[in-house]
């Protein structure tokens, strides 16, 4: 992905300038437009050095996905009932309970009241209402099926929401759990073990070569503790500053593709995010390309995203999206066979609905596996953990006490 400074011209005659996240400039300029926007001068911003990355965290303008789900639901509801926009959005304001959307929908329906469409009035509040989001809108709005598009958003954003939380919730309790034992080891080895060195010190015991170890790593800890904490700090925000670059991503990305058994799961997950994102746009009617590009820049991983650039570029030269993604080894050849079927009879939106079904069910098969192999994998790994660590301590001082 690459930022764009932009300055553009409203249909109104204002100046408007700012940036903007694509993967091209065509997309940029594409969205921009989509926003009733005349582009004036466009220019990809230079990538700057990891430790100079702005990155803003706004604790206190946070809006969740949940909150989105939530919130789309809830006008979904509204307006199949055939409540007005307005009055649908001034029930909302008085039941949203987060400041931040609650202001936001605020300003969408003043613009609303002022002349703006929906789509044109949640475009002002980007970090909040997606390009995905508006674009459904959008077309919602020119095909006079707004109804229809909402409650196509808001079963796509609660089966989204779903399989994230359910993928981020199977990484809590063995999180925990080694943080935990991990705190307890370092108690141990920096408190416990020390004052047990120097009874065998005085006394002359010999030592396993197990507990030698174990009092090895205690020296260790006690005379550069500090400094290995202070090094892996360093690492991790290195890590992370890096993460944001283009080059940290690509790395982090593949490397999450190809941890063993996680890594298979990611790429399902990553399937069936970006089939049902696509099969979402189809359906309200977005152009294939425009449908691509936004996908691209949803799908949440750039791996994926440089292969649906290769779709882009292969429809815009007269190919099709299979044909690309053939090229791409992340999509497995049972999502290339079935979209080329798609793309023969004609039923691309049905065929993309089958093939996000299918990696539901199998992200939601796999994590129920991976959850149930969990806890047993975490009881063997403390129990030869703390076995260890007990036996290091328990023989040494029960030879001693057998040679008094």
């Amino acid at each position: 992905m690459a930022i764009f400074e932009y300055k553009a011209r409203t249909r109104e005659g204002e100046i408007r300038s700012g940036t903007i996240e694509t993967s091209s400039s065509e997309a940029a300029v594409e969205t921009l437009q989509q926003n009733n926007l005349i582009v004036l001068a466009m220019r990809e911003r230079a990538r700057r050095s990891i430790w100079n990355v702005n990155i803003k965290i706004p604790f206190k303008n946070y809006v969740s996905n949940k909150d989105i789900v939530i919130f789309s639901r809830q006008l979904s509801t509204l307006f199949e009932a055939k409540i007005p926009v307005v009055e649908s959005l001034k029930t909302l304001i008085g039941e949203t309970t987060k400041p931040a959307l609650r202001e936001a929908v605020a300003e969408v329906l003043d613009d609303i009241a002022g002349g703006l469409s929906i789509s044109q009035a949640m475009s002002k509040h980007p970090q909040i209402f997606s390009s995905f989001y508006i674009s459904l809108i959008r077309s919602g709005e020119e095909s006079g099926k707004l109804q229809e598009v909402f409650s196509y958003l808001a079963d796509y954003l609660e089966r989204s929401y779903y399989l994230t939380s359910k993928a981020k919730n199977a990484t809590i309790y063995p999180a925990f759990v080694l943080v935990a034992f991990a705190g307890v080891l370092i108690v141990m080895l920096v408190v416990v073990v020390p004052r047990l060195v120097s009874i065998f010190e005085e006394t002359g015991q010999a030592v396993p070569f197990y507990t030698q170890a174990i009092i090895y790593v205690s020296l260790f800890l006690r005379e550069w503790g500090l400094a290995v904490l202070l090094l892996l700090v360093a690492l991790v925000l290195y890590a992370w500053r890096w993460s944001y670059s283009f080059a940290g991503k690509l790395f982090f990305h593949r490397l999450q593709l190809n941890i063993p058994i996680v890594g298979e799961l990611y790429k399902k997950l990553y399937m069936a995010r970006l089939t049902d994102n696509l099969k979402t746009l189809v359906m309200g009617g977005i152009p294939i390309i425009r449908a691509l590009t936004i996908t691209g820049d949803v799908v949440g991983n750039v791996v994926y995203q440089k292969s649906i650039q290769n779709a882009i570029e292969s429809v815009k030269a007269g190919g099709t999206i299979s044909a690309a993604f053939e090229r791409t080894p992340e999509v497995p050849p049972l999502v290339t066979h079935m979209i080329r079927i798609g793309e023969t009879s004609g039923r691309l939106d049905f065929i993309l609905g089958n093939i996000a079904k299918f990696y539901q069910r199998e992200v939601d098969s796999s994590l129920e596996n991976l959850v149930a192999l969990i806890e047993p994998a975490l009881i063997i790994f403390l129990g030869v953990g703390i076995g260890v660590l007990v036996a290091s301590i328990m023989v040494p001082l029960y030879n001693l006490v057998g040679s008094i």
